[in-house]
C-alpha cells in the first residue's frame, strides 16, 4: 500500500492563486507584494501596485477609517480581523472587501501581511437575512394586529350575544306574561258567547256567535302554544303530570271532541293492540289537537284525516295522517323548529307556527320523540312515540 503523499503546488502558486487577496506592505502602507487574486479583484496589474500605498486604493471613507481605526489597532495589538473596507477598482467602481491583517517582525523590519476577502456572497446572504427578518417582523405585526382584532371582535360578539340573550329572555317573558293575562278576557268572551247562543237567535246572530266562539278557541290555542314556547325557551321545559292512561279509549274520546272543533274535516280513529300508557292526558290531547289542526290546515279535506294509536316494540305510538301535498325536503329539516309554517297563507286554523314545536317538546318531556314522513301520492304522517313499561298486547 503506497504511503506517498500527493505533491502540492509550490509556494509561489499557492500565494498567487490563493482564494483570497494577499498583500504585504510596509508599516506606512507601501505595497511590497500582492497576489494575482487581489490584482484581478481591483483590476490593477500586480507590478503596477508595487510601491503604491495600500490606503491610496481606498475610498475617502476607507482612508479615514484606516487612519483612525485599523492602522492604530495594527500598531497597538498587532492584528485586525474582519474589517470591512471599500476599495476603488481601476474602472472607478467600488469593491467591498473584508480585511484580516497581522503585523510581523522580520529581519528587514516590521511588515503588514493582509488577507482580503470578497463580500459579494456574504452581502447577498446578509440582504436575504435582512429581508427574511423584515418579512418575519411584518408577519408578526400582522399576526399581532389580527389577534387584537380577533379579541375585539370576540368582545363585541360576546356583548352582542349578551344583549340578544337579554332581549330574547325579555321577549319570552313578555310573551308569557301577555299570554297569561289574555286568558281571562278570552275565557269571559267564550263564556259570554256560549250563554248568548243558548237563547233564541236569528240565523245571522247564531252565525256571528259561532265565529266569536271559534275565534276565541283559536286564540286560546295560540296562547297555550305561546306559553309552552316561552317555558321551553327559558329553560324550564314543558311540565307534565303523567298517569296511567287507557291509550285507545283516551284517543277516541279526544277525537270526538276534535270533530266538534273541526267540523269541516272527517276524522277517523284506528287502534292496534291494547294496554295502558303512563302519559300526561292533557298534554297528549294537546299533541293530537296540534297534529289534527296541522292536517286540517295543510291536508286535503276531501279525504279523511286518520289518527292511529298502537303499540310498537314497547312504545305507545300516536300517528296522524293526511292526504295533503308532499312537504318539501328543505322544510322537513326545520319543520319542528319554532315559528316555522308550511305556507304564508292564513286561515282560521293556522297559527303562529308553534304547534309542531310544542308537539316535539311534549314528546321529549315524556322521553319520546316525533317524526314525519311525507311522500307524493301517499300523504303525510306524523308519528309520536312514547316509551312505556309493562305493555299488554
Amino acid at each position: 500500500m503506497s504511503t506517498e503523499q500527493p505533491s502540492l503546488p509550490d509556494a509561489q502558486a499557492l500565494f498567487e492563486q490563493a482564494p483570497c487577496g494577499l498583500v504585504v506592505t510596509k508599516e506606512d502602507g507601501t505595497i511590497l507584494r500582492s497576489n494575482q487574486t487581489f490584482s484581478l479583484w481591483i483590476g490593477f496589474d500586480a507590478q503596477a501596485l508595487i510601491g503604491r500605498r495600500f490606503q491610496d486604493l481606498l475610498t475617502m471613507g476607507g482612508r479615514i477609517f484606516h487612519q483612525t481605526h485599523w492602522a492604530p489597532l495594527m500598531q497597538m495589538q498587532g492584528s485586525v480581523a474582519e474589517v470591512k473596507l471599500d476599495l476603488i477598482h481601476q474602472e472607478k467602481r467600488t469593491v467591498t472587501m473584508l480585511l484580516n491583517g497581522v503585523r510581523r517582525e522580520h529581519a528587514g523590519g516590521a511588515y503588514y501581511e493582509l488577507a482580503l476577502f470578497g463580500t459579494t456572497d456574504r452581502d447577498k446572504y446578509e440582504r436575504e437575512l435582512l429581508n427574511a427578518r423584515k418579512i418575519a417582523e411584518d408577519l408578526l405585526r400582522e399576526k399581532t394586529a389580527a389577534e387584537i382584532a380577533l379579541q375585539r371582535a370576540q368582545i363585541e360578539l360576546n356583548d352582542a350575544y349578551e344583549k340578544s340573550l337579554r332581549r330574547a329572555t325579555f321577549a319570552e317573558q313578555m310573551v308569557a306574561i301577555v299570554s297569561h293575562d289574555l286568558k281571562n278576557p278570552l275565557t269571559a268572551i267564550k263564556m259570554a258567547s256560549d250563554i248568548l247562543a243558548r237563547a233564541e237567535r236569528t240565523p245571522k246572530e247564531s252565525k256571528m256567535l259561532g265565529h266569536i266562539s271559534q275565534s276565541a278557541d283559536r286564540a286560546q290555542r295560540m296562547i297555550a302554544d305561546l306559553l309552552d314556547f316561552a317555558l321551553a325557551r327559558v329553560g324550564r321545559g314543558i311540565a307534565i303530570s303523567p298517569d296511567s292512561l287507557d291509550l285507545h279509549r283516551f284517543i277516541s274520546h279526544s277525537i270526538d271532541e276534535l270533530r266538534v272543533a273541526f267540523a269541516q274535516a272527517t276524522l277517523l280513529h284506528k287502534s292496534t293492540g291494547s294496554g295502558n300508557a303512563y302519559l300526561d292526558a292533557d298534554r297528549v290531547q294537546q299533541i293530537i289537537g296540534n297534529l289534527v289542526a296541522n292536517s286540517v290546515a295543510y291536508g286535503d279535506l276531501q279525504q279523511p284525516i286518520t289518527v292511529t294509536s298502537e303499540w310498537v316494540d314497547d312504545h305507545a305510538v300516536i300517528a296522524v295522517h293526511n292526504h295533503g301535498p308532499v312537504i318539501p325536503d328543505a322544510l322537513l329539516q326545520v319543520l319542528f323548529e319554532p315559528m316555522t309554517r308550511g305556507t304564508e297563507t292564513d286561515s282560521d286554523v293556522r297559527s303562529v307556527g308553534l304547534g309542531l314545536f310544542i308537539v316535539r317538546e311534549i314528546a321529549r318531556a315524556h322521553g319520546g320523540d316525533v317524526s314525519v314522513v311525507s311522500k307524493a301520492g301517499v300523504g303525510t304522517t306524523f308519528s309520536v312515540r312514547f316509551p312505556v313499561v309493562g305493555t299488554q298486547h
